[in-house]
């Protein structure tokens, strides 16, 4: 870590941090309320507004979004005439998926190896306070240049768009000359790394229907239509033999430009068993950020245990839906929903429904900002110099936000390395990333101001 004042200011702070983290992730503040208490996401809400009060932030607000969750908002002001920049992260975190799997409690940060477990400890409830460390840094070595505001959404993992319709009905609360997403991610620990895309993404439940009920399989099996194997088959066609992603009409065949990812790191990274092969073709870069992706993330069949022996009436999947920049997410949705309808095999009757949707981003890598950034990276990194990288995921705010604010900068950086493995069991933050982002993020804000 650089000896810069900042740092050293950082470096302090650090166990207070950690005490703050602890706190935040005890929050179980998953936004489906199905399955999760809203008093867990509302009393992670009122944290971050509790935080930022005492940082000196006015006209602090629990905001009421669209979706039926709160994000909260606050405002620093700075110097007369000084840039405003907008600096953005999520209290909501993903399910734990399954707890019992976890080497210690997911909602208790725990420190092992180095590292600080729990969910949300690095998406993104680390990000929130990345933003704060950054402040209070600024704050103890001269002062914040900047006129700050601080949006921390509350349901960017369910993706139901409440923060971009709120944003779009109160158009001026967010502007800003520069908004910095702390949600992305280095490429891997110690190398820094700005996110410069976002692939789009569109959320399709599919149902399909053969019987009017089920009908013993030894009695009927052999004649009468299986929704589930018309479900399979439907599912099937959306992959050729070498697993890359086949729905009609979109066949775009980008290519990936910047950071380069080896394979092997790639199967390190994503825990791919020996002897299984990786899907696609192209780069792993083509393949991740610039070509569409699609997953099967449920299917509501009978389980294994306690089956009968019967030919199923009715099946259903939730079919989610990947695509780069240059893809509008709108039109993939329609194609998606088109292929499902038209690879339905039997005459099933065959039902479609979007259940989310978010835009694919590409920032302007040229602007001044970017330059700022990299200037603060090389400090708080000392000896590597700033990386372009792709992310295969969506943060839908980042188009809302470019479309309300189109001359705006738009910079993502985020705690979200390879072995943070964010949405899966055991999520962990590097404290040390933490501590070095946070002095990246104090430094921009102060070489920016002076730009």
């Amino acid at each position: 870590m650089s000896s810069h004042p900042v740092a050293e200011t950082v470096a302090s702070l650090m166990p207070r941090a950690r005490a703050e983290l602890t706190e935040l992730v005890a929050f179980k503040s998953v936004a489906d309320f199905d399955q999760f208490p809203r008093s867990e996401s509302e009393g992670a809400a009122r944290w971050v507004a509790d935080a930022l009060t005492a940082e000196g932030f006015q006209d602090v607000a629990l905001l009421d979004t669209p979706d039926g969750t709160q994000s909260v908002y606050g405002h620093l002001p700075g110097p007369e005439g000084a840039k405003t920049v907008l600096l953005y992260a999520h209290y909501d975190v993903q399910p734990p998926l399954d707890e019992a799997a976890w080497t210690t409690p997911p909602f208790e940060l725990t420190e092992r190896d180095g590292r600080w477990y729990g969910r949300g400890a690095a998406d993104c409830k680390g990000g929130v306070l990345m933003h704060l460390l950054a402040l209070r840094a600024l704050k103890a070595n001269g002062g914040v240049p900047v006129h700050v505001k601080v949006i921390a959404e509350g349901s960017e993992e369910q993706g139901t768009g409440g923060l971009e319709r709120y944003a779009e009905e109160h158009p001026d609360l967010l502007a800003a000359d520069t908004i910095v997403i702390g949600d992305a991610g280095n490429f891997r620990v110690g190398l820094p790394t700005v996110t410069s895309t976002l692939r789009g993404m569109t959320l399709v439940r599919v149902e399909i229907d053969t019987l009017e009920g089920n009908l013993h399989s030894g009695q009927f099996g052999g004649a009468a239509p299986d929704a589930l194997a018309a479900l399979i088959r439907v599912l099937d066609s959306l992959r050729a033999q070498d697993g890359s992603t086949t729905v009609d009409g979109l066949t775009p065949k980008t290519r990936w430009e910047g950071l380069r990812y080896d394979e092997e790191h790639f199967r390190h990274d994503a825990r791919v068993l020996d002897g299984v092969e990786l899907i696609g073709s192209g780069t792993v870069a083509d393949r991740i950020w610039a070509r569409p992706a699609v997953t099967v993330l449920g299917i509501d069949c009978p389980p294994v245990v306690g089956a009968t022996p019967s030919v199923q009436a009715g099946a259903r999947a939730l079919v989610s839906l990947r695509v780069p920049p240059g893809v509008d997410a709108g039109e993939a949705t329609k194609l998606l929903q088109a292929h499902l309808e038209a690879h339905t095999p039997w005459g099933a009757r065959v039902r479609t429904e979007q259940v989310g949707q978010g835009q694919a981003f590409s920032a302007d890598t040229t602007s001044p900002a970017y330059a700022a950034m990299a200037e603060a990276m090389a400090v708080a990194y000392p000896g590597q110099q700033m990386q372009y990288a792709g992310q295969g995921g969506s943060i839908p705010l980042c188009n809302t936000l470019a479309t309300l604010y189109p001359r705006a900068e738009i910079l993502l950086i985020g705690l979200s390395e390879p072995e943070a493995r964010i949405h899966a069991v055991d999520e962990s933050v590097s404290p040390e990333e933490l501590e070095r982002l946070s002095v990246a993020e104090a430094l921009f804000l102060r070489t920016y101001a002076a730009s």
